[in-house]
């Protein structure tokens, strides 16, 4: 019987060799010092030495010394396809993210990034590397997510992708609360489309997502957070402002309608709610920009626009003479955290969705008589 190393990929933090069996005829690479130097027919239970790196062997010949570190910083450049920015986001300076790449590089004789593009793109075998390398990094994380469920810690880091037509509404409200109240959690929120949260909770850059329903989230974990309507902003020289409630074919017909640009699911949701699809091109004068932004529109005199039931919490009093409801069914949207299914820290995700749901109104926890999901 004996270990063949050729195919085993170690990636915690250290790793003893002490294995069952022989080793056949086995030449290696690894720094001086760090392991008995092994001959032909020797048994590896005969030695106990711990190496506090990540071994990655590459073919029969050779194995690879390649530390947990420089996967992140393979990853890092992957990501942001350019050093200065993949070393500022890994807190180190260029030249030892840079010099760490290369060396790895020189040890397997294969050139993982092709510098003379830009942006920066992996070489083919550095896709299969950077493929490789994420899958290693996920599953260091994991252990540590292990240890810290089984504590039923709430210290670490959590990374949450949330839609900006969310974050400026939900965030003010409960995270700086519970911030005081779980001093040693490390909330790290990024504002997201819904696909960008989709591929990053793919990825494993994001832990969690907070977005509204929409088709094809079937492979993630769902939980329900609240339930919030559309409201309307209407400007007071605009023929609805006249209008008590709002109905679906008054929006149809107008010809100042401020939405965000397409990829939205705010929009999306909207532009089907109304029928708005065969003349969105006329009706829709301007399609970029902010939330914040079309609502200044509105309250200049132009137009309407839509805003969410928490936004409409934070207007003043002559803001809120701007609003109107719409007349049932009213457009409502459910919001809801996604994680992977393979995610483990439950009792954390447990106590995020708690504190988000204790900090909106009672009233929004539940889908009520008159309302329409869009």
């Amino acid at each position: 019987m004996y270990t063949d190393f050729s195919d085993v990929v170690l990636y915690n933090s250290s790793f003893s060799l002490c294995q069952n069996g022989t080793r056949r005829g086995f030449s290696y690479k690894m720094k001086e010092n760090v392991a008995p130097k092994l001959t032909q027919n020797q048994s590896f239970n005969q030695f106990s030495c711990t190496i506090p790196l990540v071994c990655l062997p590459l073919g029969y010949k050779k194995v690879y010394i390649m530390t947990l570190q420089q996967l992140e910083y393979i990853l890092a450049v992957a990501r942001h396809g350019h050093f200065g920015r993949a070393a500022d986001a890994c807190n180190v300076t260029q030249p030892t993210l840079s010099a760490m790449i290369a060396k790895l590089e020189e040890e397997i004789g294969a050139k993982l990034f092709d510098r003379n593009r830009q942006p920066i793109c992996p070489t083919p075998v550095g896709e299969k590397v950077v493929r490789q390398a994420r899958e290693v990094l996920s599953q260091a994380d994991n252990i540590k997510d292990i240890v810290q469920e089984e504590k039923q810690s709430l210290a670490g880091i959590f990374r949450i992708g949330i839609l900006p037509t969310i974050a400026p509404y939900l965030l003010p409200r409960c995270f700086p609360q519970m911030m005081k109240r779980y001093p040693t959690l490390d909330i790290r929120v990024r504002e997201m489309k819904t696909h960008e949260i989709k591929h990053a909770l793919t990825q494993g850059d994001i832990d969690a997502g907070i977005l509204a329903t929409i088709d094809g989230l079937e492979d993630y974990e769902q939980t329900t957070l609240f339930y919030e309507k559309y409201i309307g902003y209407v400007a007071r020289t605009d023929a609805l402002f006249q209008k008590e409630v709002i109905r679906t074919a008054d929006v149809a017909q107008s010809r100042e309608l401020w939405l965000l640009d397409e990829g939205h699911c705010f929009r999306d949701q909207m532009v089907r709610f109304c029928q708005m699809k065969s003349s969105q091109s006329s009706q829709l004068a301007y399609n970029l920009g902010s939330m914040e932004t079309f609502m200044r529109m509105v309250e200049s005199g132009m137009g309407i626009t839509f805003i969410p039931e928490l936004a409409e919490m934070q207007l003043s009093q002559p803001q809120k003479e701007l609003t109107r409801p719409f007349a049932i069914p009213v457009p409502t949207r459910q919001l809801i955290l996604i994680t992977r299914r393979d995610f483990i820290r439950r009792t954390l995700l447990d106590v995020i969705v708690k504190e988000i749901q204790a900090c909106v109104p009672k009233e929004m926890l539940k889908l009520k008589a008159g309302q329409a999901l869009v």
